[in-house]
């Protein structure tokens, strides 16, 4: 206390003349209009100011409340696409487990999820994404995943209660079932572990004749993946004579750079698929 006193009497002069030039500048303004206007004018500039900045702050801070709200109205959104059911079994038994109907008697097929990335890696031969959730929140291996714009990102290779890993589109031994848009002809997409924006669709019959920019989506043979969503787009076609198949590079549409936000995609029949899939067929 003593030194705020002492401090005080050491500057009284000059917080004097302070109080001073505040009161004058306010009877100034007080009695002068075009004063008035002019030091009202500088203090809505100031206060504007303050406030342009403090708007600016709280926006940047609400982002994350702003984006939680947008993923969840975006899955809700996907939630809802026609291709997630398929038609009701009026066939099945009473009392027979059977998955939601909608109000158009279909079943749903696929659910979406949001989740957070929390690693990610494009410069390996073998590529893995890290998102923050795992099996507390539902999420099961061989899930998909997929980016916003609904382009494919990759498959879920391993989960515990609140991580999972994905196996990157851009990884050596991954293979997505894959068409080409114009003409339903389906081959196989792998990543050759060189560029991160280059794919390679490979099996593709000479009789499609794909040319440069056809789209390139996932198959309906696919248990992880929903059909049609976007993989790339064609951009060589590379011809073999020894062969009755083509090679195709595409352009990749997912920005593996910058995920921050994905949506898994989980299949309510990939059990029954995968378990049809794996038996033997008699007499073999």
């Amino acid at each position: 206390m003593k030194n705020i006193i002492g401090f005080i009497r050491q500057n009284f002069t000059f917080f004097t003349f302070l109080i001073l030039q505040i009161v004058s500048l306010v009877m100034l303004s007080s009695y002068s209009k075009s004063h008035q206007t002019f030091f009202g004018g500088m203090t809505n500039q100031v206060i504007g100011d303050i406030n342009t900045r403090y708007n600016n702050w709280s926006y940047f801070f609400g982002l994350k409340k702003t984006n939680a709200l947008l993923a969840a109205e975006n899955v809700a959104l996907r939630n809802q696409l026609a291709q997630n059911f398929v038609p009701f079994d009026t066939t099945k038994k009473s009392g027979t487990l059977i998955l939601r109907k909608d109000s158009l008697e279909k079943t749903r097929k696929f659910y979406y999820y949001p989740a957070k990335v929390v690693g990610n890696t494009f410069t390996l031969q073998k590529n893995y994404i890290t998102i923050e959730r795992g099996a507390l929140q539902g999420v099961k291996k061989d899930m998909a995943a997929i980016s916003p714009d609904g382009s494919i990102v990759g498959i879920v290779i391993e989960v515990n209660d609140n991580y999972s890993k994905i196996m990157s589109l851009l990884h050596r031994n991954s293979k997505v079932s894959a068409m080409l848009k114009r003409d339903k002809v389906a081959g196989t997409v792998e990543w050759d572990g060189s560029n991160p924006d280059i794919l390679t669709l490979k099996n593709i019959s000479k009789s499609a004749a794909p040319k440069i920019g056809d789209s390139v989506l996932t198959s309906p043979y696919s248990a992880s993946f929903p059909a049609q969503l976007m993989i790339g787009r064609v951009a060589k076609v590379v011809v073999d004579p020894a062969s009755n198949f083509l090679t195709l590079e595409l352009k990749s549409t997912t920005n593996f750079y910058n995920l921050e936000l994905i949506y898994l995609v989980e299949n309510k029949r990939m059990n029954e698929q995968l378990e049809i899939e794996k038996n033997k067929t008699p007499n073999e």
